[in-house]
């Protein structure tokens, strides 16, 4: 599942946190996205707002990050095309000198029962959710290796955070693409963490529970749906884009800097499998 900002003002990360890291965010102009963006900027971080489609929106967090006393830019690109990925990263070296924080955040859906899934619904959301976040690790890593650390600026030589999902290990019927791709970023996060930690290089991955996003409104925009949802969710609430944006900054910051190839699951206890609580 995933999600659109709410709007709330989270007074506890501070402008200091990420003073002086270069961030780029994919799939930035809405949802999670839109909200880490823009955390992120509120942390000190400088950062890049990578669209596919909807610049108008991307222009709108590149201003709210701007507000902030930060530097931002919106850049286009289907992280899917590698030369579309090299091209955004190669730019941001220019505009901002280097990246520190790649948050490979870029993901969609495209349902359907398995048996009436077309190649072409199940080659998208690969294409997007798994290749995409291969291809904008690979090219963040270079420039890790490059420059090095920099020890004023952090103790490691870049992070890469993976936008995971519960769905990384929660089956999820009619939804096999989606939940093969999440599966698949679990072990691409872990791999590359293992390959890359000698060099002082961070991965990890977020995974998001149930979040208020467009992308599934259906989900809680009504009182039933809600109610339903929240069976699902031991904590008893649907979280907020904030709650993800949050994490996201906590993991690119040094606070987390002994944490190398974990995923933190942000779910209010989704992956609890809460119907087992009375017993199964």
């Amino acid at each position: 599942m995933a999600a659109e900002g709410s709007g709330k003002s989270p007074g506890a990360i501070s402008a200091q946190l990420l003073r002086g890291q270069k961030a780029l965010v994919t799939g930035a102009n809405s949802g999670i996205g839109k909200a880490t963006a823009i955390a992120l900027g509120r942390a000190g971080a400088d950062v890049v707002v990578n669209y596919v489609v909807g610049a108008d929106e991307a222009e709108k967090v590149v201003a709210q990050i701007r507000d902030l006393g930060v530097r931002a830019y919106a850049h286009e690109a289907d992280v899917s095309d590698e030369d579309q990925v090299v091209a955004m990263v190669a730019k941001m070296v220019e505009e901002f000198g280097t990246i520190d924080i790649m948050v490979a955040n870029a993901g969609l859906q495209r349902d359907a029962p398995v048996t009436e899934m077309t190649m072409a619904q199940w080659r998208k959301v690969i294409d997007v959710n798994l290749t995409g976040q291969f291809l904008c690790a690979r090219e963040a890593a270079k420039e890790f290796e490059r420059r090095g650390v920099v020890q004023e600026v952090s103790r490691a030589a870049g992070k890469i955070i993976c936008m995971s999902s519960v769905h990384q290990i929660i089956p999820w019927a009619g939804h096999v693409n989606y939940a093969s791709s999440k599966g698949g970023v679990g072990m691409l996060m872990q791999t590359l963490a293992q390959e890359l930690a000698p060099r002082k290089i961070r991965v990890n991955a977020v995974a998001p529970g149930a979040i208020r996003t467009p992308i599934n409104k259906d989900a809680w925009d009504t009182p039933q749906a809600e109610a339903d949802l929240l069976k699902l969710i031991p904590y008893h609430r649907v979280g907020d884009p904030d709650d993800i944006a949050n994490a996201v900054v906590a993991m690119a910051s040094d606070l987390l800097d002994y944490v190398v190839g974990a995923t933190l699951y942000v779910d209010g206890g989704m992956t609890l499998f809460p119907g087992f609580a009375t017993g199964g």
